[in-house]
């Protein structure tokens, strides 16, 4: 890896940078994630975006694994039914792990998991349903524990998965939208996103076997179509690297409009709707 001539005076001002760029050489500086020093020099170690926090200079990846934290909302898909738990993909380095003790049971019922219920683990969750969950903790080896103690996680069904770089899901408040268009997205912080038809909460509320149900609504051409165009715009986000967020997706979606869902990935298009949503 060829390394910079370190300049006399450098800009720490965000920006893009390859392996062996010089960050900055004054010694009031301190090395973070994605940097390393030599000749009192900061140079960074990957292709990334240089970050400033105080004193504390990093460089943060272009594209990397999702490195979960605590309280993230993530989808995932399940990969391994095993004892007591299930083995979740959420596009990290490691599966996830959800416990059965970590789930609701049908109903809502709350009590201790028993042998029964071990034993009809593949009615809650089978391998390769997709999930919408939460990280709760850690294991030891650094794998991410996961709950559904909620009725809003649980099965995910009646829609289409997008992937993306997990690095342009910001976190925020609320992971679950509901957009104009009458289409409900999951946005998971790890990059997986779920795009399904609308289906009220008052509808799962009443009944609570919808949570774990492997049969999809009914779902008209119109809603497939609407679906899909939401989809598209979602991955061409992504492709021209555009923040993901409830509100980018309504841009696109309105601005997409004009266009056949079809012509949304080709790259004419796709850059006329980027400039449209970051305009």
């Amino acid at each position: 890896m060829e390394i910079d001539e370190a300049p006399q005076k450098v800009d720490i001002a965000a920006r893009i940078v390859t392996p062996g760029t010089a960050i900055t050489n004054d010694p009031a500086f301190m090395r973070g994630h994605g940097t390393f020093s030599e000749h009192d020099t900061i140079y960074s170690s990957v292709a990334g975006v240089v970050e400033r926090i105080n004193k504390l200079v990093s460089v943060r990846p272009l594209k990397q694994r999702y490195s979960g934290e605590i309280g993230d909302i993530i989808v995932g898909r399940i990969t391994e039914v095993a004892s007591k738990r299930w083995r979740v993909d959420v596009n990290s380095r490691q599966d996830g792990v959800l416990l059965l003790s970590s789930i609701n049971l049908p109903g809502g019922i709350q009590r201790r998991k028993s042998e029964s219920d071990e034993l009809q683990m593949r009615t809650f969750f089978a391998e390769g349903d997709l999930v919408f969950a939460e990280v709760q903790s850690y294991f030891a080896d650094g794998a991410l524990s996961l709950h559904t103690r909620s009725i809003q996680y649980g099965k995910l069904r009646n829609g289409t998965l997008v992937t993306a770089f997990p690095q342009l899901v910001p976190r925020s408040r609320s992971h679950f939208h509901t957009l104009p268009c009458g289409v409900d997205v999951v946005l998971g912080v790890n990059g997986y996103i779920w795009v399904s038809k609308h289906v009220p909460a008052s509808k799962v509320e009443a009944n609570a076997e919808l949570i774990y149900s492997d049969k999809n609504e009914p779902i008209s051409d119109d809603e497939r179509e609407v679906i899909a165009r939401v989809a598209n715009c979602i991955q061409l986000l992504n492709r021209l690297y555009v923040k993901i967020m409830d509100t980018s997706i309504i841009f696109a979606y309105e601005a997409s409009l004009a266009h056949s869902v079809k012509d949304l990935l080709t790259h004419d298009v796709a850059v006329e709707l980027a400039q449209n949503v970051m305009a």
